[in-house]
C-alpha cells in the first residue's frame, strides 16, 4: 500500500521541489533530468543477476529506472539507447504532395510525404537514373559503311531498338529478340555486330588527330571461354580427384626441386671454399718469407677468411690470452664439433695443444680443413644416394617396360637425358616419378656420414 512520502514523491512536492512552485517553462522540460539526479543517486542500485547478460539486463532496468526507450535517438552518450528528448521548438511542416519521377516517360503522377519548403522541387532520386548512350545511324552512313550481307538494315535497326530499350543488357537482348521473323543469333553474335557498327561509326565522326578508345569484342574468344568453362562444369567427379591428385604432386616435386637447388648451391659453396684456401695456401708458400717487426705480430690473421671455420679476430684494445684463439664459434653445430675431436683423436692431434703463435695458426688451419672435408664428404654422399635411387627407379620402370632401357651414359636410345612416363594407362598415379630425388630420412644420413669420416680419416693416415 502506498504511503503519504510515495505519493509526494510521485507528484514532486516534498523537499526542495516544493519550492519551485509555478508554471512549467522551457527549461523545466529540458532540465527535467538534471533536477531527479539528486533523488536518483539517492535511491538503492540493484546489481545484475548472475548468468544474466547485460544487454538483457539493460532491457529492464537503466541508471535512473526509466523504461526502454520507445523512440530512436541520434545521440551515443552512454552504453543505452538514450530517450529522445522532445522539445519545445517549433517543428517542420511535412505535406502529402503530388511528384513525377524524371526518369519515367508515361508521366505517373505518385504522391508521397514532403517538407512543405522542399515543394516544388525536382525528385531527388532522379539522379540515379542512368542511361545508356546508344549511337543512331542515318540511311546514308549505313549504306556507306555498315552494309553487312550476314545481317539486314531490318535486324539491325531491331538490334539497335532492344538495346536502347534494355541498357546494353545482352543476356536480356538475346531472350526478347525475335527469332522468329529474323535468323537465329546467339549472344556472341549480337554483341559482335553492336561494337563493330559502334566502332565503324566513331572512326567515321572523330575529328582527324584524336586518339580514340574504340571498344572492342572478340567473338571467337568469348565463344572459347564459354566452351571451356561448359567443359569445366561437366567434370566428372574421378576428373576432379585426379586433377587434384596431380597437383598435390606437383607441388611435392617443385618443393624437392627447390631444396636440391639449394643444397646445390651450398656444395658449390663449398667447393669454392676449398678451391680458394688451397690456392691460397699455394700462394703463401711460393712467397718469400720476410721477418715482420715485432710490433705488427699481433696483427695477423689466426686463420684465412675462406676456410671452413671462421675464427674471430681479437683486435680490441687490452689483454688477451692466445688460447682464446683456439675456442671454436658458436656457429659450429655439436654435430661437427663431435665428428672434429673424433678425427682429431683418430689422427693423434691433442684438442688442447701449447697455444704458441705458430701453434695456434696451424692448428686452426687444420680443424678448419677437418670441418671443410667433412662437409664435401656429406654433400658427396648424399648426391651419391641420390643417384643411386634415381637408377634403381629407373631400372624398376625400365623392367615394367613404360621406358626404354638404360644406355652406358644414363641416357635414353634417342640421346635425350631424364626419365619419361607412358601416357594413357591407367596406373599412371602409381608410377608418377620424382626426377628431383627423395629427401634424405635422419638415420640414413647419420649412417653415410659416419663412413665417410671414418674413410676420410683412414685415407689421411695413409698420407
Amino acid at each position: 500500500m502506498a504511503t503519504g512520502a510515495d505519493v509526494r514523491d510521485i507528484l514532486e512536492l516534498g523537499g526542495v521541489e516544493s519550492e519551485n512552485t509555478g508554471t512549467i517553462n522551457k527549461k523545466d522540460i529540458i532540465n527535467s533530468d538534471k533536477k531527479k539526479s539528486k533523488k536518483s543517486s539517492e535511491t538503492l542500485t540493484f546489481k545484475r543477476p548472475e548468468g544474466m547478460h547485460r544487454e538483457v539486463y539493460a532491457l529492464l532496468y537503466s541508471d535512473k529506472k526509466d523504461a526502454p526507450p520507445l523512440l530512436p535517438s541520434d545521440t551515443t552518450q552512454g552504453y543505452r539507447t538514450v530517450k529522445a528528448k522532445l522539445g519545445s521548438k517549433k517543428v517542420r511542416p511535412w505535406k502529402w504532395m503530388p511528384f513525377t519521377n524524371p526518369a519515367r516517360k508515361d508521366g505517373a503522377m505518385f504522391y508521397h510525404w514532403r517538407r512543405a519548403a522542399e515543394e516544388g522541387k525536382d525528385y531527388p532520386f532522379a539522379r540515379f537514373n542512368k542511361t545508356v548512350q546508344v549511337p543512331v545511324y542515318s540511311e546514308q552512313e549505313y549504306q556507306m559503311y555498315l552494309h553487312d550481307d550476314a545481317w539486314t538494315k531490318a535486324e539491325t535497326d531491331h538490334l539497335f531498338d532492344l538495346a536502347r530499350r534494355f541498357d546494353l543488357r545482352f543476356v536480356v537482348i538475346h531472350d526478347r529478340y525475335d527469332h522468329q521473323q529474323f535468323k537465329k543469333r546467339s549472344v556472341e553474335d549480337l554483341k559482335e555486330r553492336y561494337y563493330h557498327i559502334c566502332a565503324k561509326l566513331a572512326n567515321i565522326r572523330a575529328a582527324p588527330g584524336t586518339d580514340l578508345k574504340i571498344p572492342v569484342f572478340d567473338a571467337g574468344h568469348e565463344r572459347r571461354r564459354k566452351e571451356q568453362l561448359e567443359r569445366l562444369y561437366n567434370r566428372t567427379p574421378e576428373q576432379v580427384a585426379e586433377e587434384e591428385y596431380l597437383i598435390q604432386e606437383l607441388r611435392k616435386i617443385e618443393t624437392r626441386k627447390k631444396e636440391r637447388e639449394k643444397r646445390t648451391q651450398d656444395l658449390q659453396k663449398l667447393i669454392t671454399a676449398a678451391d680458394t684456401t688451397t690456392e691460397q695456401r699455394r700462394a703463401e708458400r711460393k712467397a718469400p718469407k720476410k721477418k715482420l717487426p715485432q710490433k705488427k705480430e699481433t696483427e695477423k690473421p689466426a686463420v684465412p677468411e675462406t676456410a671452413g671455420i671462421k675464427f674471430p679476430d681479437f683486435k680490441s684494445a687490452g689483454v688477451t690470452l692466445r688460447s682464446q684463439r683456439m675456442k671454436l664459434p658458436s656457429s659450429v653445430g655439436q654435430k661437427k664439433i663431435k665428428a672434429l675431436e673424433q678425427m682429431l683423436m683418430e689422427l693423434g692431434v691433442d684438442l688442447n695443444p701449447m697455444p704458441t703463435e705458430e701453434i695456434v695458426q696451424m692448428f686452426n688451419e687444420l680443424r678448419s680443413d677437418l670441418v671443410l672435408l667433412y662437409e664435401l664428404k656429406q654433400a658427396f654422399a648424399n648426391c651419391e644416394y641420390e643417384l643411386q635411387m634415381l637408377r634403381h627407379r629407373y631400372e624398376a620402370l625400365a623392367k615394367a617396360g613404360s621406358i626404354g632401357p638404360l644406355s652406358a651414359e644414363g641416357a635414353h636410345p634417342d640421346g635425350q637425358a631424364g626419365l619419361g612416363i607412358e601416357e594413357g594407362k591407367g596406373d599412371a598415379k602409381d608410377q608418377i616419378i620424382d626426377v628431383v630425388g627423395a629427401p634424405l630420412t635422419p638415420n640414413s644420413r647419420k649412417r653415410r656420414v659416419s663412413a665417410s669420416s671414418s674413410s676420410s680419416i683412414k685415407k689421411v693416415k695413409k698420407l
